[in-house]
């Protein structure tokens, strides 16, 4: 199972999104406080619609809790900061991908004693970083590519037809 870590996020409607986004992908969920919003907040679960009580997520006080609780875990760390881009990486299936909130990102210190494991999404020069829903969906998404889609059936079916 891929994980997903959000270092103080701040806006419910982008947690409601992923959360969403992690059921659809069988992802765990994992929030490092202090968050932006409560998490009963009607926001995050309107953005996470009727998904929200199959989300499997974990919450932690700050960032060294999570640690703590997930000792020597491999984490890839969202950032514009880094060289290597989110596909230079071979996702394990069980790893961790965090991404920072939506403001400032992940602290630089913490980015600094992981400078091996961070990773960018290209984009142009004048623009200063993506939607955080959207950059978790496009990493996530990649570390399920690289895996094999495992899991996931295909539908195949389009209305009535079968194809």
């Amino acid at each position: 199972m891929i994980n997903i870590v959000l270092h103080e996020p701040e806006m419910p409607a982008n947690t409601g999104n992923i959360g969403r986004t992690c059921v659809a992908a069988g992802a765990k969920l994992h929030l490092i406080e202090p968050l932006g919003f409560r998490i009963n907040d009607k926001m995050i679960k309107r953005a996470g619609m009727d998904y929200w009580d199959k989300l499997d997520v974990a919450t932690y006080v700050c960032y060294e809790d999570f640690l703590e609780r997930n000792p020597g875990v491999k984490i890839y760390m969202a950032t514009t900061k880094s060289r290597q881009t989110y596909t230079d990486v071979r996702y394990e299936e069980d790893c961790y991908i965090m991404f920072g909130k939506e403001s400032a990102g992940i602290p630089e210190e913490i980015l600094l004693d992981n400078k091996e494991n961070c990773i960018r999404i290209p984009m142009l020069a004048d623009i200063r970083s993506l939607n955080l829903a959207n950059s978790v969906a496009i990493v996530l998404y990649e570390a399920l590519r690289q895996n094999g889609f495992r899991d996931f059936q295909i539908q195949g079916q389009l209305h009535h037809y079968e194809w």
